[in-house]
């Protein structure tokens, strides 16, 4: 058996629970510059979409008194951390599918409903976050369970032939888990608009109009584990910083500020990972909203004289690549930069005929990371990463940092 976790309204859910005055007020989350709305508590989605754009609503969300707040990633990665490792207790085989999703094996335990809601309970009990459970004999149908349990006790357990054919008869095809939306309108224009009649389709058909990954989910729904649990995530090939300004620039200083800033998070994020690159990319992207005719994407790939994750030289050679392709004139929205070509640290080759004299650097980093995990992030940064940078995004309803700042600890008495 295998169940999926679920944390419900996550997003929104870490912003009440820090502040429950906002308990049964509608919430919504946006974007990265307050651009849209990303999440939304139960109560927010009778009144808003989702996606819809923060500026064309303000009028609604103000009458109908929605709380909102600017997306508050730090917070809400450190919230997972706790939740995951709450659901670690109860089981050896787990997979962390996203930020608020996991898959746990289920393998050899019984009572299962009663496992369920112990498990629901201690992590809701610990943490604070409301999770919904699914548990099924396979993936898909453990989606199914998660996505039904929300409206019933918190947790569905489809452990018998009969149940899982009562549910599927009533369940939307275009619900499916990996049902994309062509293959949903294929579907229903045969007549098929449940995912019991999905699975009565002859396979040969299946395969046919849907490959092997229609199969699978055919195959899944008929409870046959087509999908194992992935208890070791695959390696990682590159990793991306970037994000948009809050305005838009033609300042050389601040985009020299703003490739500092993100060469050096993208350097944190090696370093915790134990990986290095050895190439950089470094782009600019204008606003593509903005004038069609003064649109430039220049970007630069430079190869590194030994695989890097150290801050000091990684923003060296980035500001470097951005000398290079900075052009005057243009108004940028934002940098974007990549680290490609990823292998462990531990793999790292030196040169032969050239003494390597970067260790000095590691340190340096190493130490940054120790102090900044101590103190808070960016409370010791490089110099040409700037101080209070104007570049920054635009977060006006962003909630304190309660679990990853001293400053910010709520106080009692």
């Amino acid at each position: 058996m295998v169940g999926l976790i679920d944390c419900n309204n996550f997003y929104a859910s870490c912003e009440r629970l820090f502040q429950p005055k906002y308990k049964g007020v509608p919430v919504v989350v946006l974007s990265n510059n307050d651009g849209c709305v990303i999440a939304r508590s139960n109560e927010a989605k009778e009144i808003i979409p989702m996606g819809a754009p923060y500026f064309q609503y303000r009028e609604i969300i103000e009458q109908h008194g929605v709380a909102v707040f600017s997306s508050h990633y730090e917070l809400y990665g450190d919230i997972s951390a706790r939740v995951m490792n709450n659901i670690a207790r109860f089981t050896p085989e787990m997979e962390v599918y996203s930020i608020d999703e996991c898959f746990i094996g289920l393998k050899g335990i019984g009572k299962l409903e009663a496992y369920s809601e112990r498990l629901r309970n201690e992590v809701i009990q610990n943490t604070g976050i409301p999770i919904s459970i699914g548990v099924a004999p396979s993936r898909v149908l453990a989606k199914v369970a998660n996505k039904l349990s929300k409206k019933a006790k918190g947790f569905m357990v489809l452990d018998s032939p009969e149940k899982i054919e009562q549910i599927l008869s009533e369940y939307p095809v275009e619900d499916i888990w990996g049902v994309g939306r062509q293959h949903a309108l294929r579907l229903q224009k045969i007549g098929v608009k449940t995912a019991k009649q999905f699975r009565e389709l002859p396979i040969e058909w299946v395969q046919k109009n849907m490959s092997i990954v229609g199969v699978r989910l055919w195959r899944e729904l008929w409870g046959q584990s087509c999908l194992p649990l992935k208890m070791i995530a695959d390696p990682k090939k590159n990793l991306t910083t970037s994000r948009g300004f809050g305005r838009t620039t033609d300042s050389y200083e601040e985009l020299v500020e703003a490739t500092a800033s993100y060469t050096a998070r993208l350097a944190q994020k090696l370093r915790r990972e134990k990986l290095c690159c050895k190439i950089i990319s470094v782009r600019l992207l204008t606003n593509r909203f903005i004038d069609e005719s003064r649109q430039v994407y220049p970007s630069i790939t430079i190869p590194l004289p030994i695989p890097l994750n150290n801050s000091v030289e990684m923003v060296r050679h980035a500001l470097w690549g951005l000398g290079k392709i900075f052009l005057k004139g243009y108004k940028y929205q934002k940098v974007e930069i990549m680290a490609l070509c990823l292998i462990p640290e531990a793999e790292v080759q030196f040169s032969l005929f050239n003494e390597y004299e970067g260790n000095r650097f590691n340190k340096i980093s190493s130490l940054m990371d120790r102090l900044n995990r101590h103190y808070g992030a960016g409370s010791l940064r490089l110099g040409s990463e700037g101080h209070n940078p104007k570049w920054n995004l635009r977060r006006d309803f962003l909630s304190p940092n309660f679990t990853t700042n001293w400053n910010d600890i709520i106080k009692l008495g």
